[in-house]
């Protein structure tokens, strides 16, 4: 059974982030539209919503790359949530819908909304600590809840803004060794500045709550979404340099003496070189993975479920020396295996409530290393034709204790892929599905995923609203228009939702 007692009958989800929501500025957010989209899914009978990483992204709007593991990201504040919360007024968020007509554009503008959102998430920030006042109970209490991570934090966002955002490694060394008489300088003469982060994110918490709040009585749960890796120039890494394979001698302190990717294969002749710091995990494992269990209790706050990204590195993970500029040097190395999970059991109960991102380069030890923590893997039906029967992703070869997609926020639109398949893998499609092209391919392999044994099934939104490759997400390997997806400002149809919630009547995965 899929891991955790949220699953006690076969669901069905939706992926969608947050900023893909339509509102009349410039990305989605936690407010109005995202209450809205909610009953949505509910009048479609549909169960669990799944994200992308809350996390604040990095420039190019990917939230897999982040500067923190365990902040929000500030642009998913509700402005309209705001006004109604006295913290702006009407004239205010008039202005400002008015700057975003003028830029135009129907997709996600995080830049719009860095010059736009950012100056009156600060005035509303300004107001509510005028109103409440520093000391107050709610962010005092909030502040201790999140001491693992959030002065960490806003003192790294506090240093690099005056460091011009350089890299830490590169900071001065005080600064960029922590010491304790250059940090406590920081903090006596930049308290106000960190008070204002400090706020910030517990403006984020109480909007965030209050939606997981409608989620939880229409009985949709929130699947959240965690990388493997952190980003080198984050407070992660900075607040724990002892955690990561990093240089530690005076020359070149900090720097990464190691990073991860992933090996050659069919799909790239030199691999993937991604960047990100190696954990020491024999360093992790000696003080109990805390570092670990803080991240997991973060996002399991926040969320319902978590899905792992790039699972496999729990068993063995492509190491690649620093100053290789692509992945061919690599080599495997043994990862922590059992024995981290054993610690997560432990410390925050017997069933994890995790889901395993087992896609890609998977060998034997990586399946029994699922098998033994009985979590539940991936089956994406994109990945599932034209090799045979034995294809795992094909649903006769799915098992309940797995999640089935169509295709995730890094695969074409089933439009799009379906339009870009030859003619020899259309024919095992049909094969397959005999009625897809009547249907159109991506109801039909939202039928077919709802049909699975999987107990939970997802599908991307724009393959409910048959979408073509020009409402991707994200395209790996890419660095433009990546992240922008977004919903106009048609709403989600009623029909729509009665056709869907009939599917998942059908198949069992229905309210009832």
């Amino acid at each position: 059974m899929l891991q955790g007692c949220l699953m006690s009958r076969r669901r069905s989800g939706v992926l969608l982030h947050p900023t893909s929501l339509f509102n009349p500025f410039c990305v989605g957010d936690l407010g109005p539209a995202a209450h809205a989209w909610v009953d949505w899914l509910a009048e479609a009978e549909v169960s669990a919503w799944q994200l992308l990483p809350l996390s604040p992204p990095d420039e190019g709007g990917s939230p897999y790359s982040s500067r923190s593991a365990f902040a929000c990201d500030p642009l998913l504040l509700s402005l309209s949530a705001f006004m109604s919360d006295g913290l702006l007024t009407e004239g205010e968020l008039h202005d400002v819908k008015q700057a975003v007509q003028q830029r135009g554009g129907q997709r996600s503008d995080r830049a719009g909304a860095r010059a736009l959102h950012t100056p009156l998430i600060e005035r509303a920030v300004s107001r509510w600590l005028a109103r409440e006042g520093a000391d107050a109970p709610a962010l005092q209490r909030f502040c201790r809840a999140q001491r693992a991570w959030i002065e960490d934090a806003a003192l790294f966002e506090l240093i690099s803004a005056r460091q011009e955002n350089r890299p830490w490694w590169t900071w001065p060394a005080p600064l960029r060794d922590r010491r304790p008489d250059a940090l406590a300088k920081l903090r006596a003469t930049h308290q106000n500045e960190l008070t204002r982060y400090y706020v910030t994110q517990l403006l984020i918490q109480e909007q965030w709550d209050a939606l997981k709040r409608h989620c939880a009585t229409l009985d949709i749960s929130l699947i959240g979404d965690m990388p493997i890796y952190v980003d080198h120039n984050s407070a992660d890494v900075w607040s724990h340099p002892s955690l990561f394979d990093l240089i530690e001698g005076p020359q070149r302190r900090g720097e990464a003496r190691v990073v991860a990717g992933v090996p050659p294969d069919a799909f790239s002749d030199v691999g993937q070189r991604w960047g990100n710091p190696i954990y020491r995990w024999d360093r992790m494992e000696a003080d109990g993975y805390r570092w670990w269990v803080a991240r997991l209790t973060r996002a399991l706050s926040l969320t319902d479920l978590v899905r792992i990204d790039h699972f496999r590195a729990l068993s063995a993970y492509w190491e690649i020396p620093s100053e290789s500029p692509d992945a061919r040097t690599g080599r495997w190395v043994e990862g922590p295996g059992q024995g981290f999970f054993d610690v997560l059991r432990a410390q925050l109960g017997p069933e994890l409530p995790l889901i395993a991102e087992d896609l890609g380069l998977i060998d034997e030890p990586v399946r029994a290393l699922l098998r033994s923590v009985e979590l539940p893997g991936m089956k994406v039906l994109q990945f599932a034709f034209g090799d045979g029967p034995e294809n795992l992703y094909l649903p006769h070869n799915h098992v309940a204790n797995s999640v089935v997609y169509t295709g995730t926020h890094d695969n074409e639109t089933t439009r799009g892929w379906w339009e870009g398949l030859d003619e020899g893998t259309r024919e095992d499609v049909r094969a397959y599905i005999p009625n897809i092209e009547r249907e159109g391919a991506a109801w039909g392999l939202t039928r077919t995923a709802l049909a699975s044994v999987a107990e939970l099934a997802i599908i991307p939104l724009q393959d409910l609203l048959n979408l073509d490759n020009r409402s991707r997400m994200n395209q790996p390997g890419s660095t433009e228009g990546n992240w922008s997806w977004r919903l106009t400002d048609e709403p989600l149809s009623q029909e729509l939702a009665q056709s869907l919630a009939q599917l998942n009547r059908l198949y069992g995965r229905g309210s009832a």
